[in-house]
């Protein structure tokens, strides 16, 4: 397989992982305004570790969903940052 193809590949997981992951924040929020069964802090983390990040952050904006909560209004920034930093290392590093 070609850059190009991984590349594309690559595209297609960052974008199914993050609609995936703003979606489950959205039904947290809609369970949490039910007092539903909750989902976990960890199952919400790892999509956004993943690469789910920015539909994390999106999700938390969105549906004002665990935004005083210190791991999440801070972790996912820093989730973000880092995934940043990692492409453009894989895009431009050696």
């Amino acid at each position: 397989m070609g850059e190009h193809g991984f590349l594309h590949i690559a595209l297609i997981y960052l974008i199914v992982i993050n609609v995936a992951t703003f979606l489950t924040y959205g039904i947290d929020k809609w369970k949490a305004k039910r007092a539903k069964w909750r989902i976990r802090e960890a199952a919400l983390l790892m999509p956004a570790v993943l690469g789910g990040s920015v539909g994390a952050w999106l999700g938390m904006k969105v549906w004002h969903h665990k935004t005083q909560h210190k791991k999440f209004k801070y972790g996912v920034p820093a989730i973000i940052v880092v995934q940043l930093a990692l492409g453009a290392f894989l895009l431009y590093g050696q």
